[in-house]
């Protein structure tokens, strides 16, 4: 099993409690417009399927979902252009942080993301800064528990995949190598699994682990403020912490 960073599962959570669902929107109906210019119809655009199956999850109308593909795809009218850009950087104590954005303008997102990292004690870096120190990997969420453990290990043996980590939320999530994002969750699905959520995640080879209190709640703060950007789509960091910390005082 391999370890995994707390903010996946801090910022899961944190959704529910705080996320502003108009701006959860219009990032899934971004990433619906850049996966539809490989065609309109999902059954034929894993991509497509993907992010459509995100959008589901999250509570985006179906009307709305239907609004991206077509602009996606041309049949809309809307001449923009999202460009897929990575940025790296640095945050307190040395955490290392990769953002994926959907942007139109490049010089204004790398402004708003320099601006939130250096107000929350970090740095934007130069491309491959610490790029080094994550793998891209397949990641599916499935519905487990500790008693499915067994039956887990047993059916990985027969798929392509590399590790899993069973999760408090009675979830799995199982990683592979990044080519076989498809054939893993197809494959979970034949054999019985309740499949979740799909798609690529940045796992980092290394974490930096935080003992201290406010140190965590400033590392926290900068993903917060990094999350709140429209353009960013994923944030991946290294950082790993006690779970007894206080964060939220």
């Amino acid at each position: 099993m391999a370890g995994h960073s707390k903010w996946s599962q801090i910022k899961r959570t944190k959704a529910v409690v705080d996320a502003k669902r108009g701006a959860v929107f219009t990032r899934l109906g971004r990433e619906i417009m850049v996966a539809a210019r490989d065609g309109a119809d999902p059954s034929g655009n894993f991509q497509l399927r993907t992010a459509i199956s995100k959008a589901k999850a999250a509570g985006v109308p179906a009307a709305n979902i239907e609004r991206a593909i077509a602009k996606g795809s041309g049949q809309g009218g809307d001449g923009t252009q999202l460009e897929e850009v990575r940025y790296e950087g640095y945050g307190p104590a040395g955490m290392a942080v990769l953002v994926e954005a959907l942007t139109d303008n490049r010089n204004r997102t790398a402004a708003d993301l320099r601006l939130a990292f250096s107000k929350n004690g970090g740095n934007l870096g130069e491309s491959g800064c610490v790029a080094y120190l994550f793998t891209h990997r397949s990641e599916v969420s499935i519905q487990a528990t500790a008693a499915d453990e067994e039956r887990l290990l047993d059916n990985l043996l027969e798929l392509d995949a590399d590790s899993y980590e069973l999760l408090e939320d009675d979830s799995a999530t199982v990683h592979g190598p990044f080519p076989s994002l498809e054939a893993l969750q197809d494959g979970l699905r034949q054999q019985g699994w309740t499949v979740q959520e799909w798609g690529h995640s940045w796992t980092a080879l290394t974490s930096v682990e935080i003992s201290n209190d406010e140190t965590a709640r400033q590392c926290l703060r900068l993903l917060d403020a990094l999350d709140c950007l429209d353009d960013v789509r994923s944030i991946s960091t290294n950082l790993n912490f006690d779970q007894n910390l206080d964060l939220y005082t």
